[in-house]
């Protein structure tokens, strides 16, 4: 999302910390689909969202618009710019809006344990909703073991950007094996080694080329299925790592920092994928809105992100992410909310709208396939691979991304720069770190 995505990153280092403090709002976790006044009767709901830039936020009132025209008894109060810390404060203090809605999906496991967001299976049951008119990763990430607190709005889907000019003719890597050899070959060098264009930066610390982003095309298991860290665990992991480390000591890592200070803010038109100074890059689908607007002129493509070398058939899938949105405990009037939350995240006419304003991903089979979305052309990789069965995320816990958060931390304060050792050893230390937060969370 083009200016919330950096919002989406704080939310979800909140949502760590966050997590902490989540069974604190336990309780009430009942059945409250029939509370409040029933649908048909003329109300208002207040409806809480993230979107604060002006364009943003016009295009939430245009999805919203339609909703208004099919219930003209309900009225919408849109109140902008809310953060999932002032969601979790009103919920807590018996205050909470009708709707509310959050740009992580990191939050929705301590969401659904703590009952601080209803469990909307009683809503999708009365309503004979089809949850299948969603791919299966959105049915993930909006559901903690069994219990449904969200649905989804929009979604971002990362992929492989590629400046075709600097490519000079050479298609897209499919495998690691090949993007690595690709990025060698594009990278250009000054004789002391600094770099003044980057075939493919591995590091953690390059906008979106995260640990979390980049180690899950490895396949890689973040939790046990007991819900434990699994990075000593699980190989991918350190398949990933001696992937990452190998590049960046093939640039230097030194001269990989000094490129790193180069550089301008992700979202800015400074961006050195649009200025040039980068060949090929794993980015979201906010950034073909970001390249018709601030680099008209690049020519440049689209494809999925490479996969491991054994694992081919994987390849067309991606990460995803995405807003979720839901009613919280003690939402006043439940059951028009509810009307709400169902016509956004299911009517075409209004998802496409907002996917058409805002540069995302829509989330229902249907509206991927709309003919009205007006998206560039290399947009359709990210339609494709968001549909991919072969698409995944990372799991949801009561305490948030913080195990996302520790192994982020540890490639680029310990692995990367080379203060690693013992690398099982240091995988299994961080392990034990990760669950003991899940511990204290409740998990």
């Amino acid at each position: 999302m083009p200016t919330t995505t950096p919002r989406r990153l704080a939310a979800a280092l909140a949502a760590a910390a966050l997590g902490l403090t989540a069974a604190c709002t336990a309780g009430g976790g009942g059945d409250q689909s029939g509370s409040g006044p029933d649908a048909g009767e003329k109300q208002t709901i207040e409806v809480w969202h993230g979107w604060s830039a002006a364009h943003e936020v016009k295009a939430f009132e245009s999805a919203v618009a339609g909703f208004n025209k099919t219930h003209p008894n309900i009225t919408v109060k849109l109140v902008k710019d809310q953060t999932d810390e002032r969601i979790s404060n009103a919920i807590r203090g018996g205050n909470p809006p009708d709707v509310v809605s959050s740009f992580t999906t990191d939050s929705v496991g301590q969401w659904c344990q703590s009952a601080a967001w209803q469990d909307l299976n009683p809503y999708i049951s009365k309503s004979k909703l089809d949850l299948n008119q969603f791919p299966k990763v959105v049915q993930e990430y909006t559901q903690y073991k069994g219990r449904r607190c969200a649905m989804p709005l929009l979604a971002d889907t990362y992929g492989l950007y590629y400046n075709k000019a600097l490519m000079k003719g050479e298609q897209p890597p499919r495998t690691f094996t090949e993007l690595t050899a690709l990025a060698k070959k594009l990278t250009k060098r000054d004789p002391d080694g600094t770099i003044r264009v980057a075939g493919f930066l591995p590091s953690v610390q390059y906008y979106e080329h995260q640990a979390q982003h980049l180690a899950s095309q490895w396949g890689a298991k973040w939790l046990t299925p007991a819900g434990k860290a699994n990075f000593a665990g699980d190989p991918a992991f350190r398949a990933y790592l001696q992937w990452n480390k190998s590049l960046i000591d093939w640039y230097g890592y030194a001269n990989v920092k000094k490129f790193l200070r180069s550089l301008g803010q992700e979202f800015e038109s400074s961006n050195p994928f649009e200025k040039g100074k980068v060949a090929m890059a794993v980015d979201g689908e906010w950034r073909t809105k970001f390249m018709q607007e601030e680099a008209p002129s690049v020519d440049y493509g689209t494809a999925p992100a490479p996969v491991p070398d054994d694992q081919q058939a994987r390849y067309g899938g991606g990460f995803v992410i995405g807003t979720v949105i839901g009613i919280p405990r003690g939402a006043k009037h439940a059951q028009a909310a509810w009307e709400f939350v169902r016509y956004l995240t299911t009517d075409t006419t209004s998802l496409v709208t907002f996917a058409n304003a805002l540069g995302n991903v829509p989330t229902t089979i249907t509206s991927l396939g709309s003919p009205q979305l007006t998206l560039p052309p290399q947009f359709q990789t990210f339609l494709q691979v968001f549909r991919n069965p072969n698409s995944f995320t990372t799991p949801p816990t009561p305490n948030g991304n913080d195990y996302v958060v520790k192994f982020q931390q540890f490639v680029q304060d310990q692995w990367e720069p080379g203060k690693v050792g013992n690398l099982d050893q240091a995988l299994k230390d961080l392990d034990g770190k990760v669950d003991e937060a899940l511990k204290l969370a409740g998990g």
